[in-house]
């Protein structure tokens, strides 16, 4: 085989191209919602320690559903739109701190 003629063919090839979506509305793909398996929490910690981080994981999973249903801006993410989506996914609706965590979670996550 002469020298490039292989190299010529790889650069040939294309790549696979993402399919457009034709979905009008966003859509949640975690429905039904389905928790995992919960896991105990160490010991011996303040009580502080136990709020802050059932928040974190709760804004957590309700920034992964926002994503999912297509709002990847924190303005795009109000408490109204926050708290809607939390009902959706069967969560407790989030108080006021806990949307502005969802907010950072989404600003920082890119």
């Amino acid at each position: 085989m002469p020298a490039g003629v292989g190299e010529d063919s790889r650069r040939l090839r294309r790549m696979p191209v993402a399919a457009a979506s034709t979905a009008t509305k966003p859509v949640l793909f975690d429905l039904p919602y389905a928790p995992l398996a919960k896991k105990r929490l160490p010991a011996g910690r303040p009580r502080e320690w136990y709020i802050n981080h059932n928040r974190r994981l709760k804004a957590m999973r309700l920034a992964i559903a926002l994503l999912d249903a297509g709002f990847y801006r924190p303005e795009q993410a109000d408490n109204r739109r926050i708290r809607a989506t939390a009902e959706l996914v069967d969560i407790h609706p989030p108080s006021d701190i806990t949307c502005h965590m969802v907010r950072a979670l989404m600003r920082y996550s890119r």
